[in-house]
């Protein structure tokens, strides 16, 4: 949508010219105005509104005819809750001016056309879904547009494509029919019959290894967790039993029906589907997700079946709403609770379901995790009487369910409910979670609240904490977060550094330089050395573990202190973790000194990461590591990780772009010394800055390969720890003969997985190397299945 667009006030020119230059831009503004609010709250009818806004429309035709196109075929990719407003709209625009009809039809296809280019499939759904309702509004021809459908189910014969790009062309059809089925089925239903049937054929024969990798629960009761494609294609079935009733689309166009019925038609141009292109990005395939069914909604109006195409419509229109509004939670969430048709359905269930859906979709959610929680958090705000008890019960069937939740949804889980209960001072009915505290700590539900009042600490204080929770849970509330220093008093004299500790500190006091501070540390016994090792060269990890305990002891007051220590003391730190011993050490401490304060934990080994004190390989070892291995089902040790990735993942990306950007600078450079001719000067200074250019590229391509390679690296060490981690156990349960479902399996194969999910794109350039180095024939079958759902996910 084009933004409003303001006459500039400094040009010089009299009032009166300006004042006639910007009178068309306030008409345009006027008309965008008019028709973005179209459909909204308003004291007189929908209908009146569309028919006076139809007649102001059609009198500026003549002068603003190009700017209402763009305003419309912006409207119908951008505002999709609103389809069937705007499709009425163009219905009577059409019905009072033929050929403005026939260029809106002919410029929604080249927007199609254009977003399909472009990789913009969600964009693309609402454009076809709209050309579909133009049917019912007689602006387009029904046989047309059946035509145009069985173009988009013959992709289904191509071969050698990847099953997502048949997916999505036959997901735009079945999504179309909620709103044309009756239409196209009542004019042409032998070729509609046709039509479904091999649609049925091609689900039929479609593989679907890759649905339990995007399940939030793996277990089918009480509510089955279906493909995307397989649900709405029940949806549509049902629908045509119904003989392609459904009662709740909004459709104002029947009022209208005999000035529309009168109207001529168009015939959609042949639209042939673009080719398949290996740059293509298609949508992933989807898990709908269900929480809700009748039962959980008592009072009332009755919740619509999951098979029933209402659901579909209802879910499909929140969603749109979400999409168009996430950036303003205030606007988003009254834009929520205003749904036409809201008295016929139990709204706040649909909302609340809907938002969780999202929450949760993976492998990651449409919009930014802490946008669910504002927009919670303002729904609560405007429904106090009813939405919070919804949420309170969603909450609770969530924490029933935790068993057979994903550990991926579980995370996101944990950080909506710690923060949303940051804002309602932490109330909560925690006596009602008693059930925890009688099982295995290493469980769900007892980790799901040890890991919640971990978070909710880090949004407050451990204090706070100890007084909110009963006491029965003192086992979940997590440890005071202090310093451990294990030089700190003259009981500790008999460790073996603990008189280089007391100088170190001293002379980290009186800033001594770096020089002097590392004389000092070479007085550190060494307890790898050999007695015969003259040479002292062999790694001392007492050197790092003195220097890093007591600068940290120094600056443990705050993060500030702590980076600030990092900073000044750099290049010691940079010196001491040399070797991969080093940074392994280095890593080791940091836990020992914090290991009551996971989030310092992360905030410092990222701080590490940045200033290259430590890489991201040593940071992947020491995760994986026997020393972690305790810790290794706890959430931030998964963040820590995570984030390492994305850094690493960035790190390249940046490289890559400079060098795109040198190429492109080059590429310039080139065409500018054809286009000079025989100039000589300037020939030879185009040479030398070529010359320049091409030393800067060959400089950048080595950094990118150095970079692809540390990041190919990186991916290698976690799967190959992953890998022994799993065999271990699997060799483990085999021979004592006992059942592999550990809680702790159950969170690693998770893990395993959610790594595969959340890195996907990067992951895909090296399937290759992964396939012949470590997911070979020969790995066990339970580890090699999450290697092949993942490797579904893009088939």
């Amino acid at each position: 949508m084009s933004r409003r667009r303001h006459s500039d006030e400094n040009d010089g020119g009299q009032a009166h010219k300006r004042r006639r230059t910007s009178e068309p831009i306030e008409i345009e503004d006027r008309l965008e105005s008019l028709i973005c609010r179209v459909g909204e709250k308003s004291t007189s009818s929908l209908e009146s509104n569309l028919e006076g806004l139809a007649g102001v429309l059609e009198a500026d035709l003549p002068n603003y005819k190009n700017k209402i196109l763009r305003i419309l075929c912006a409207v119908a990719r951008l505002l999709p809750e609103k389809l069937t407003v705007y499709t009425t709209l163009v219905g009577l625009l059409n019905a009072r001016n033929y050929n403005f009809g026939g260029e809106f039809v002919e410029a929604m296809i080249r927007q199609l056309k254009e977003t399909l280019k472009n990789n913009l499939y969600n964009e693309a759904v609402y454009l076809v879904r709209f050309l579909s309702d133009l049917v019912n509004c007689h602006v387009i021809a029904a046989p047309s547009m059946v035509a145009m459908f069985e173009n988009f189910v013959s992709v289904t014969q191509e071969e050698d494509v990847p099953q997502v790009r048949s997916d999505w062309f036959v997901y735009v059809v079945l999504s179309c029919l909620p709103w044309v089925g009756k239409e196209l089925y009542e004019k042409k239903d032998v070729e509609m019959d046709r039509l479904l049937s091999q649609i049925e054929g091609y689900l039929k024969r479609r593989v679907k290894t890759h649905v339990s990798m995007l399940q939030v629960w793996t277990a089918e009761k009480p509510h089955p967790q279906e493909e995307y494609l397989d649900c709405l294609w029940a949806q549509i079935q049902k629908l045509k039993k119904d003989r392609w009733q459904e009662r709740h689309i909004l459709r104002p166009y029947i009022a209208f029906d005999s000035v529309l019925c009168e109207a001529l038609q168009h015939n959609l141009p042949p639209f042939t589907p673009p080719g398949h292109m290996p740059d293509a990005q298609y949508p992933m395939p989807r898990v709908v997700f269900r929480m809700f069914d009748y039962t959980d909604a008592p009072e009332g109006p009755v919740m619509p079946g999951s098979h029933s195409v209402e659901r579909f419509v209802i879910e499909e229109n929140l969603h749109c709403i979400i999409k168009t509004h996430w950036k303003e939670r205030k606007t988003c969430a009254a834009q929520l609770l205003s749904y036409p048709g809201k008295n016929k359905i139990p709204l706040n269930y649909h909302i609340v379901e809907v938002i969780f859906g999202e929450l949760f979709q993976l492998p990651s959610p449409p919009h930014i995790d802490v946008m669910y929680t504002t927009l919670l958090i303002e729904l609560c705000k405007l429904q106090p009487g009813s939405l919070p008890q919804v949420l309170a019960q969603a909450t609770e069937m969530l924490y029933m369910r935790l068993d057979t939740m994903n550990t991926t949804c579980i995370d996101r889980l944990i950080n909506w409910f710690s923060h949303h209960l940051s804002n309602f001072q932490f109330r909560w009915s925690w006596d009602d979670w008693a059930d925890c505290l009688t099982v295995d700590l290493e469980k769900p539900k007892p980790k799901f609240v040890k890991e919640v009042l971990e978070k909710c600490m880090r949004l407050s204080y451990h204090q706070r904490i100890v007084d909110i929770v009963p006491p029965t849970f003192s086992a979940l509330i997590p440890a005071e977060p202090i310093f451990t220093y294990k030089y700190a008093d003259e009981s500790a004299s008999s460790l073996p550094g603990y008189a280089v500790s007391i100088t170190v500190g001293n002379a980290i006091k009186n800033r001594a330089s770096n020089e002097e501070i590392l004389t000092i540390l070479k007085e550190a016994p060494n307890p790898n050395q050999e007695d015969d090792d003259d040479e002292g060269e062999s790694f001392n990890p007492l050197k790092i573990d003195v220097f890093l305990q007591t600068l940290l002891h120094l600056a443990a007051k705050s993060f500030s202190h702590s980076f600030s220590a990092f900073g000044k003391f750099h290049e010691i730190l940079k010196t001491l973790a040399e070797s991969d011993e080093g940074k392994l050490h280095t890593l080791k401490v940091i836990y020992e000194v914090w290991r009551n304060h996971p989030q310092m934990i992360a905030v410092l080994v990222d701080k590490m990461i940045r200033t290259q004190i430590v890489d991201c390989a040593a940071v992947a070892n020491w995760l994986f590591s026997q020393d972690m291995a305790h810790e290794f089902t706890r959430l931030y040790i998964w963040e820590i990780l995570h984030s390492t990735i994305r850094k690493m993942n960035k790190h390249v990306q940046k490289i890559q772009k400079e060098l795109e950007e040198a190429k492109d600078k080059l590429e310039k450079q080139q065409h500018k010394r054809r286009d000079s001719g025989d100039d000589e000067d300037m020939d030879k200074n185009s040479e030398d800055e070529e010359g320049q250019l091409e030393e800067q590229i060959e400089r950048l391509q080595e950094k990118v390969e150095s970079a692809q390679s540390e990041q190919k690296n990186l991916f290698l060490v976690i799967f190959q720890r992953f890998i022994m981690l799993l065999t271990e156990h699997l060799v483990r349960c085999e021979t004592g003969s006992v059942d592999i479902s550990t809680p702790w399996y159950k969170n690693c194969i998770e893990r395993l997985q959610q790594i595969f999910l959340m890195h996907h794109v990067t992951i895909q350039q090296y399937m290759g190397t992964l396939e012949n180095l470590l997911f070979t024939a020969e790995l066990d079958h339970h580890i090699l299945a999450v290697y092949q759902q993942f490797c579904a996910l893009q088939l």
